[in-house]
């Protein structure tokens, strides 16, 4: 029997905990609730003596690594994982994965909640503009990717996508035009939603270069990670485009410099991208079946740091 903490420091919701308990208590193994920790020491003492560790954005780093005794693996309930050290948990033997897809729904409709907010003023009963027939642009054809040019569709927009990983004709045949270049695709599209993942390669790739090529009323929404746009040149474009919006559900670092942009930029207080009840089940759930098929079975099959 596996003892298996599940770390949230902002918690789950009550039923995707209680869900996550069942799975775990049915699956024949122990759970333990660490909730609302206000320090990486709490942290660091819940993992003494688990086996496996669910978080969320929750910060598992070298000290957290090295607390946990008898830790076999980490999942994260989500898409994104670079909140765990992966050196450190490769070279202690340990297995890490995330949920692919599970919170990809509540993303994508953030995306388009956050896009009419901005095309209607905030609803502050200006004159507003319609997202019909615009071009969006989608950065990274994943899982939110996808749904995110099938809900562009039904608002009649017309959908671009630019991924170097993912096979042309697996986008074409989605009925989505595909750009082999992301400057290619900013120079097209009106709007454009990014969904790439952060590494060394995507840090600040979102340039002034690339955002000042896209035509009138470009509009960027972010709900991957801060750090994949350029701070400084994000200021340059709202200082030197009147019509440049940026729209985000993580504040960047230079918020205060932006709050002055009211109706062209908009943040949520927090990462709001997987908060629905549905994700928080999704995911959690996820992340508790592939903890008891890896310690049960073996079963890697959404680890992230594979040598």
């Amino acid at each position: 029997m596996g003892k298996i903490l599940i770390a949230t420091d902002k918690p789950f919701s009550k039923l995707a905990v209680q869900s996550i308990q069942t799975v775990i208590s049915e699956g024949g193994h122990e759970w333990v609730l660490l909730e609302n920790y206000t320090s990486q020491t709490e942290l660091q003492m819940a993992v003494a003596d688990v086996d496996a560790i669910i978080i969320r954005s929750d910060i598992v780093d070298r000290d957290v690594l090295k607390a946990a005794k008898n830790l076999k693996i980490v999942v994260r309930a989500g898409a994104g994982y670079d909140n765990v050290d992966l050196a450190v948990a490769t070279e202690k033997g340990l297995v890490v994965m995330n949920t692919p897809g599970q919170n990809s729904n509540a993303v994508a409709e953030l995306v388009f909640g956050m896009l009419v907010y901005l095309n209607r003023g905030g609803f502050d009963g200006s004159t507003g503009t319609e997202l019909r027939n615009k071009k969006i642009g989608i950065y990274a054809y994943g899982y939110v990717g996808r749904i995110v040019a099938l809900i562009a569709k039904g608002f009649g927009m017309k959908v671009y996508a630019h991924d170097p990983f993912v096979d042309k004709v697996l986008i074409e045949n989605d009925g989505i035009k595909f750009e082999e270049t992301a400057a290619d695709m900013f120079s097209k599209c009106q709007y454009v939603s990014l969904h790439i993942p952060l590494n060394k390669a995507t840090k600040d790739v979102i340039n002034f270069e690339l955002m000042s090529a896209m035509p009138e009323g470009a509009t960027i929404v972010n709900t991957a990670r801060k750090e994949v746009v350029h701070e400084p040149s994000l200021i340059k474009m709202f200082e030197q485009r009147p019509d440049f919006r940026y729209a985000t559900d993580i504040e960047p670092d230079c918020k205060d410099q932006l709050v002055k942009y009211k109706g062209r930029y908009f943040a949520t207080p927090k990462k709001m991208g997987a908060q629905t009840a549905e994700a928080n089940l999704n995911a959690g759930v996820a992340a508790a079946k592939q903890i008891i098929n890896f310690l049960d079975k073996g079963d890697t099959t959404f680890q992230v740091n594979k040598k």
